[in-house]
Formats: C-alpha cells, sequence, structure tokens
C-alpha cells in the first residue's frame, strides 16, 4: 500500500485527483475544524473515513510527523519527458531536472518551489535518487500532486534530448565561471541541478550548454540544493516578469501615442 501524510498534502492529493484513495485515515483526538474540512472533502468525492490512534497512524506514516491524517492511495503517477516538453505553460519552457537528489525532504522542497515558480515539469532518475514518497508529498506541501514528474534512466542522456529539443540546458556549478544572474533565461531552458554535497556528475555537466554558479560570500562553499534551486528559479521568474512588464509598457506607451491628435498643418 501507499501511504500519503500530512494535512497539506492529503488536502492537495483530493484536490488533485491525480491518484485513487482507498481511505483516509484521520486522529481519534482531533475535532478541529481543519479536519472537519477535510471530513467534507472525503464525504463530497466518497472517499471512506477511519478514525484511528496516533499509535495507528504513526505505524501507517512510519513518523509522529502525520498530524493526524494518513491516506492510502495509489502510487504517484510519472509522466513522459515529452509529456513535460509539451506542457509549456508560458511563453518559455521551464524543467527543472535533478542529477541524484537523493534526500525526500530536498525533493519535496524544490518541487514545492518548482510549482510556485511556475516550472513546466521536474526530471528526476530511476535510480541512486529519492522517489516521490508520502515523505517527499509531505515535505512539497502537496505541490508534487500538480506538478508533472518524469523519471528517467540517464540524466546526461537526457540533457542531450533536451538540447536537441531547442531547450537550452543550465547547470548550477559551484565552480561555473559566470554567475547565476548574469545569465539572460528569456529562452527555454531546463536548470539542472545536482546531488546533496557532490553536485553534478562530471558528465552531466560537460553536457550543460551554460554552468553557473552562485556567490558564496561566508565561509560554507555551498547551499544546499532546495536553496540553490529556489535562488536561481526565482531569478529565472524576475528576469521573465520584467521582461513581460517592459513589453506591456512598450505597448502602452505605443496606443497612447498613436491616440493623441496630429499636430494641426494649417497656420493661423
Amino acid at each position: 500500500m501507499n501511504y500519503i501524510y500530512g494535512i497539506n498534502a492529503v488536502t492537495e492529493a483530493l484536490k488533485a485527483r491525480g491518484r485513487a484513495f482507498q481511505w483516509v485515515g484521520m486522529a481519534k483526538e482531533r475535532h478541529d475544524i481543519r479536519l472537519q474540512r477535510m471530513i467534507e472533502d472525503c464525504r463530497r468525492l466518497a472517499v471512506p473515513v477511519r478514525f484511528l490512534t496516533r499509535t495507528e497512524l504513526d505505524h501507517m506514516a512510519g513518523n509522529a510527523a502525520h498530524q493526524g491524517v494518513v491516506a492510502v492511495t495509489s502510487a504517484k503517477q510519472y509522466s513522459d519527458l515529452d509529456d513535460l516538453i509539451g506542457a509549456k505553460r508560458g511563453r518559455y519552457s521551464l524543467l527543472v531536472v535533478l542529477d541524484g537528489v537523493e534526500d525526500p525532504h530536498n525533493l519535496g522542497a524544490v518541487l514545492r518551489t518548482a510549482d510556485a515558480a511556475g516550472a513546466d515539469g521536474v526530471v528526476i532518475p530511476e535510480r541512486r535518487a529519492a522517489p516521490v514518497t508520502g515523505t517527499v508529498t509531505k515535505a512539497s506541501a502537496g505541490a508534487s500532486e500538480y506538478l508533472p514528474i518524469a523519471k528517467v534512466t540517464n540524466i546526461a542522456r537526457t540533457v542531450e534530448e533536451l538540447k536537441e529539443r531547442n531547450i537550452w540546458t543550465v547547470g548550477l556549478d559551484e565552480r561555473g565561471k559566470q554567475t547565476y544572474d548574469a545569465l539572460d533565461y528569456n529562452m527555454d531552458c531546463a536548470l539542472v541541478l545536482g546531488a546533496e554535497g557532490k553536485g553534478l556528475h562530471d558528465l552531466v555537466k560537460k553536457k550543460c550548454d551554460f554552468l553557473v554558479s552562485i556567490p558564496m560570500l561566508g565561509k560554507v562553499p555551498s547551499l544546499n540544493v532546495s536553496v540553490a534551486g529556489a535562488v536561481v528559479m526565482y531569478e529565472i521568474v524576475r528576469q521573465r516578469r520584467a521582461r513581460d512588464e517592459s513589453k506591456l509598457d512598450e505597448s502602452k506607451n505605443g496606443r497612447s501615442k498613436s491616440n493623441q491628435p496630429s499636430p494641426s498643418l494649417g497656420g493661423k
């Protein structure tokens, strides 16, 4: 059986309707408004609810961080890489490629930021990396339920494929010569992030079109992968919004000039 847990994670999974729910277990001791709303959501969607002890919920979730809610569901449905490429939501694509992130909390945090930043999807490797588990779903606050996620066999080969599909690949590496904010992200691009403590594999680095770094002004040489990814993703958001706003201002100025009366050609 597959479990997801935590109020936000289960609530968003119910809303997204990307999983089949067998039933939702809730703590007998809780009688607050948040659980009452979830009970109503379950009833509306015909999902059975069972009231259990916290010990039973702890056993299901594998820890005590479930907030009194554990759901028994189908597994996360992964997408194909083609689906992610075809899911472009804005003028330019934004994909996030993870080169072996193993910590489920880091994966969840990256997924949460990717969703918030409007990414079209996230790519993870099939092996030697964290899959989307209940822990990941909770750490993402349910964002994993909305974001398309593709599993691939080889990240280096995937980077090559993205390049062949006219998507520029940007690797984040502490030794990158170019700072992350010096690159123009107004293009279809994929941000490639490395594993905790290891960074990008050498072959993946060689395949990337650009290698960028985040300036570190203290003693520690690098940031946590989820934090570093958030910094760059929101630089991409900032640049793209600035470009859109600039074009909007130009359009408004053009219209206002065209609406102005023509100067009189005749004299008095």
